[in-house]
């Protein structure tokens, strides 16, 4: 079997990993559980790789993150489910459905994106969903009857607190600015103080979350996405840690071997370099 730039081809190769008799043993014995964990830490490579600007890596880390769609259809063609191409045209009718300004007959071109009519789409989508799943003979509420129950529980924690905030939002439960939540986030501080008293862990963890979720609320206020701004954060220690480290080598010296005092002040030069 050669490689090819045919989708078909990666369809093929993943059948005969999958094949029961001549295929590989891992990845006959996977199933929709097992992939998820290598699902995410693929897209999470492709965000690296974006975020690095690498774009050799890019088109490396795409095919794999391919390869887990790949892999999820398979595994439900073989369960009697769906295949690729059922994927496909359901991405593919989202995209026409979910822009009639651009898919859409000459009047819906001409009106472009009216007011009302990403809810209406949504709409549509959420019905037909649940008349899915109603002829499954399952729930037709698939993720619980509450307001909030549409959020990914799968989400990164800090993603799903400002979904959760954003949707809360939508029926008036916020602050009105961003002011009052720095005093939120004061008094979640407070708690935390009491709670670390205890020395008692179960409490302890609850007010760290609750700080957590109000600075994740003071972020959304001003504008910013908190899995971003911690990403950004992590970089920059990433990078004064490395200065501090290379530092250390030009002096004769290691981490291991360094004072505290000694990285701290090496921490401080990093911080004034550009």
């Amino acid at each position: 079997m050669k490689p090819s730039k045919d989708i078909s081809r990666l369809i093929e190769i993943m059948a005969a990993l999958r094949a029961p008799k001549t295929g590989c043993p891992w990845d006959i014995e996977q199933n929709f559980s097992t992939i998820a964990p290598y699902t995410i830490e693929e897209a999470y490579e492709v965000a690296d790789a974006i975020a690095r600007g690498d774009l050799d890596d890019l088109r490396e880390e795409l095919g794999d993150l391919l390869l887990q769609v790949v892999y999820h259809a398979q595994m439900a063609e073989e369960a009697g489910e769906f295949a690729f191409g059922d994927v496909v045209e359901a991405i593919t009718a989202k995209m026409i459905r979910r822009h009639p300004h651009v898919f859409g007959d000459e009047e819906a071109r001409s009106a472009g994106m009216a007011k009302g009519m990403w809810e209406k789409i949504k709409a549509v989508e959420k019905a037909e969903k649940r008349d899915a799943r109603l002829a499954r003979g399952l729930d037709p509420e698939d993720n619980g009857k509450g307001f909030l129950d549409s959020v990914p529980v799968a989400l990164p924690a800090l993603t799903r607190a400002l979904k959760l905030q954003e949707k809360a939002a939508r029926v008036g439960f916020d602050w009105s600015e961003a002011a009052p939540i720095l005093d939120k986030i004061e008094e979640e501080i407070g708690e935390l103080r009491e709670a670390l008293t205890t020395g008692d862990a179960a409490p302890i963890k609850d007010e760290f979350g609750d700080m957590l979720f109000a600075v994740v609320n003071l972020g959304r206020h001003l504008k910013l996405d908190a899995e971003a701004a911690l990403s950004g954060t992590n970089e920059k220690f990433r990078t004064r840690f490395h200065y501090v480290e290379r530092a250390l080598e030009a002096s004769g010296n290691t981490l291991e071997k360094a004072t505290l005092d000694e990285m701290e002040a090496l921490w401080q030069q990093a911080k004034g370099e550009k």
